[in-house]
């Protein structure tokens, strides 16, 4: 087959016009099939503002505001979820534009007067993101709730701390998912600097250098429930940094739930035997009767790795792309944040419900701090202030205790006695020691260990009780600051239906 045999192959298989089959499947259906369930209502919240300000601006007048109105009226958005690709239409904008010149005319084409698919697009995007960002912030503070109602459970069950996986000092289990609950809380302080981002209007700034029109840009931001807008045209329809942020926030928030969830897949082991999780989120084996598996956990610490990889591809289309409008940063891309975003708000679903439903161990993990040497470090601190020695004395007294014990096979706290950091004491320091039995004794307890630790942001019950109290009291906050930006968003889109309304009277 020559060369020319071939191209004439590729062309009856493909199409002498746009777009040839391959990018019709590849490209366009694909983006269409997204932008019908994702742009429909956005696009349409976008025509009407614009033609609000077009009439107020006197681009149109009143007339043709009217004719135009009552064909947005007119559209059926229903009819156009339903409906597959047409490649007689590159994509959904020029669909919906072409239904509006059917039903008004000619003068529908003047609701296109001062703006290009460029700052329209963005816009979508941005009001696309900034739903989905508030639904998964909402499912944020559900599962922070629960993470509350749980600490304030467990202020009092006192578990082992690790560091660097081994046993380091008592603790609690409050203690523990207070930090986890802290850490959530800052991932919703970074979602808010995201929304801030996001939530600016590119409308006005057209194809790339606004219009000679004498368009309103301030007020199609109030219309659409922008808090900015994006002052630079350039910047508007070529900045990807918004998507950036987010992606990297959204990124950082799967991490860092992903390492609670290692550590509870570990902690619901049958040899740790700290968690039972309830029979909803258990699954038992085919073949060995006695298995509760925890595959809600299993599946939760993958699919964070999902989220986690699928904000690094957001990051990575960004990567080495032109600073102006490029389809790098536009519907190829989204999905993949949506997704992320999506998958996300599910875990977090998940895990609280996980959490809030499982049983804990108190019993195995307080026996497991009882004979740990994990509690030395508060007979350490015991004997600088009872036998007014230095810490680094001190240290080596008990240090000296605990590598006997484990070089005789004695690996339980209940083997180090009095008699024997006696014995120590006369050999380092030249001096018996002066605490008495009863204090020497009650320096090992763990639940003395966690007691005293008072501190701010210490493990003690009072401490954590005043900690989770603080933290209740942000909770409303919190919500406000999320309710009122998801009603801000509500009247704006009643507003519109009002103009509309007007339009149709």
């Amino acid at each position: 087959m020559t060369f020319q045999d071939y191209k004439s192959k590729v062309f009856e298989i493909e199409g002498n016009s746009f777009p040839s089959n391959s990018y019709r499947q590849m490209v366009l259906q694909p983006a269409y099939e997204e932008a019908k369930k994702h742009f429909l209502h956005s696009m349409m919240q976008i025509h009407i503002a614009h033609l609000k300000m077009l009439e107020e601006q006197q681009l149109v007048s009143k007339e043709d505001a009217k004719k135009i109105g009552q064909a947005l009226k007119k559209v059926d958005l229903d009819y156009y979820q339903k409906r597959d690709y047409n490649p007689k239409f590159e994509d959904l904008f020029f669909r919906i534009e072409n239904k509006l010149i059917e039903l008004a005319g000619d003068v529908a084409g003047n609701l296109h007067i001062g703006r290009s698919r460029n700052d329209m697009g963005i816009a979508i995007y941005r009001m696309t993101l900034r739903k989905k960002l508030l639904q998964l912030m909402k499912e944020l503070l559900t599962l922070r709730s629960s993470l509350l109602v749980f600490a304030e459970e467990h202020v009092e069950t006192i578990m082992l701390g690790y560091t660097h996986t081994q046993q380091a000092q008592p603790t609690t289990l409050a203690h523990y998912i207070k930090g986890v609950i802290d850490q959530l809380t800052r991932d919703f302080y970074r979602l808010q600097a995201a929304y801030s981002t996001i939530n600016q209007s590119s409308m006005g700034a057209a194809a790339l250098t606004t219009t000679g029109f004498n368009i309103n840009r301030q007020r199609m931001a109030e219309l659409l429930v922008f808090e900015d807008i994006i002052e630079n045209s350039w910047d508007a329809v070529a900045g990807a940094d918004y998507i950036g942020e987010l992606a990297g926030v959204i990124q950082l928030a799967a991490l860092n739930l992903g390492r609670t969830s290692q550590d509870f897949l570990q902690w619901a082991t049958q040899e740790f035997n700290a968690f039972k999780l309830a029979s909803p989120y258990v699954q038992v084996s085919s073949i060995m009767p006695q298995k509760r598996n925890p595959v809600s956990i299993e599946h939760t610490r993958s699919l964070l790795s999902s989220v986690v990889g699928d904000a690094q591809t957001v990051l990575q289309m960004i990567h080495n792309t032109p600073f102006g409008d490029i389809v790098d940063t536009e519907d190829d891309m989204q999905p993949y944040l949506w997704r992320a975003i999506e998958r996300l708000r599910g875990i977090y679903q998940l895990f609280g419900n996980i959490v809030v439903t499982m049983e804990v161990n108190k019993d195995q993990l307080l026996k497991r701090a009882k004979e740990s040497f994990a509690n030395v470090t508060e007979l350490a601190d015991t004997l600088v202030r009872t036998e007014e020695i230095s810490f680094r004395q001190s240290h080596y007294i008990v240090s000296s205790c605990v590598r006997t014990l484990i070089e005789g096979k004695e690996e339980s706290l209940e083997k180090l006695t009095y008699e024997l950091a006696n014995e120590k004491a006369l050999k380092l320091i030249g001096k018996p020691l002066r605490i008495s039995k009863e204090s020497f004794y009650q320096a090992l307890k763990p639940e003395h260990f966690v007691a005293i630790r008072s501190l701010y942001g210490g493990p003690s019950p009072a401490t954590m009780r005043k900690s989770i109290l603080q933290a209740n009291a942000v909770s409303p906050l919190l919500e406000n600051w999320l309710i009122d930006k998801e009603n801000r968003l509500k009247n704006g889109e009643q507003q519109l239906l009002t103009y509309l309304e007007g339009w149709n009277m």
